[in-house]
C-alpha cells in the first residue's frame, strides 16, 4: 500500500507537467517562440454571422435603390461563405457577383477603381484576360484592423455606380469591418 501511494506521489507531478507542455512540431521538438512567429501567423476570419449582417446591409442599400441584386460574400482565402440571389435576377449574376468579390479580395482594391485604372493604364490592361478576375464595378475587399478578411460582390444593380454603392454599403462599422 505504501509503495502504491509512493508511486502515485511520484507520477502525479509528471502527468501534470506533461499536460502543460507547449505545442511541439511534428518531430516532437518545441519550437522557439521567435521561430514559431516566423513560420505562422494569426488570421482573422469572417463568421457566418458577419456574412449575414454584411448581406443584410447590402440588401438594405439595394432595396433603397429599388434593386434586386445577387450578393456574394467570400472569406479571406476566397472561399464562398454566402451567396444570395434577388428575385428575378438573371442567373449569370451569381457567378458575376462571386468573381467581383474574388477580384476585390485578390487585388485588395474595389473593382470599380481597378477597372478604371486598368482601362487607363496600358501596363495593366491585360488584367482583363486573367480567368478569375472580373473588372466590373460591385466588388469590395472587407477590412478589419488593416487586414483583408473577406470580400463582397454585387451584381444586378442596373449600373456600375449602383453595384459599387451597394457593395460599399455592406460594411459593418460597429464591428470595425470596413470597405476601405
Amino acid at each position: 500500500m505504501k509503495t502504491t501511494a509512493f508511486l502515485y506521489a511520484l507520477l502525479i507531478p509528471i502527468f501534470a507537467a506533461a499536460q502543460n507542455k507547449s505545442p511541439t512540431n511534428p518531430a516532437g521538438n518545441q519550437l522557439p517562440l521567435q521561430q514559431e512567429q516566423q513560420f505562422t501567423k494569426t488570421v482573422k476570419q469572417l463568421t457566418l454571422k458577419a456574412a449575414v449582417a454584411i448581406t443584410e446591409n447590402a440588401r438594405k442599400a439595394a432595396t433603397g435603390l429599388q434593386k434586386n441584386v445577387t450578393i456574394a460574400i467570400l472569406d479571406h482565402s476566397g472561399q464562398t461563405l454566402m451567396i444570395t440571389r434577388g428575385e428575378e435576377v438573371g442567373p449569370h449574376n451569381t457567378e458575376a457577383a462571386r468573381r467581383k468579390a474574388y477580384t476585390a479580395l485578390s487585388t485588395k482594391t474595389p473593382t470599380l477603381l481597378l477597372s478604371r485604372n486598368a482601362r487607363n493604364n496600358p501596363d495593366t490592361q491585360n488584367l482583363t484576360s486573367l480567368p478569375e478576375l472580373l473588372l466590373l464595378a460591385g466588388g469590395y475587399p472587407l477590412w478589419y484592423n488593416g487586414q483583408v478578411i473577406g470580400s463582397i460582390g454585387i451584381a444586378g444593380g442596373g449600373s456600375p455606380e449602383n453595384d459599387d454603392f451597394i457593395a460599399k454599403s455592406g460594411a459593418i462599422p460597429s464591428a470595425q469591418i470596413t470597405t476601405y
